[in-house]
């Protein structure tokens, strides 16, 4: 369980630097990188949920990002991961047709 800290952007310290304030952090180890990664997305999420349509897109921006860094952690680069997106569409198709499933007769 992770309890103190969050992942920031690779950055955020200079940032915070800038403004004054000197950051502390450490480098997650590969276990806890992967862990916070997952909390960051379900953060990223919630938060373009919670996103009106002017934000929304910065915020899906967001997710995408997390989303390529889970993906490399797993050694899976963003075009491998686009031909895994496009392979499921091929097969399953996508979400354009606003089909809502209800159930089976």
């Amino acid at each position: 369980m992770l309890t103190e800290g969050k992942l920031v952007r690779d950055r955020i310290p200079q940032i915070i630097r800038a403004d004054g304030a000197e950051p502390e952090t450490y480098v997650a180890g590969p276990a806890e990188y992967r862990q916070r990664l997952r909390a960051k997305l379900a953060e990223e999420v919630a938060e373009y949920m919670e996103a009106d349509e002017t934000h929304a897109p910065e915020e899906l921006a967001d997710v995408l990002k997390v989303a390529f860094a889970l993906a490399a952690d797993l050694g899976v680069d963003p075009a491998q991961l686009e031909k895994l997106r496009a392979t499921k569409a091929a097969e399953r198709g996508g979400f354009s047709e606003r089909i809502v499933w209800t159930g089976n007769r």
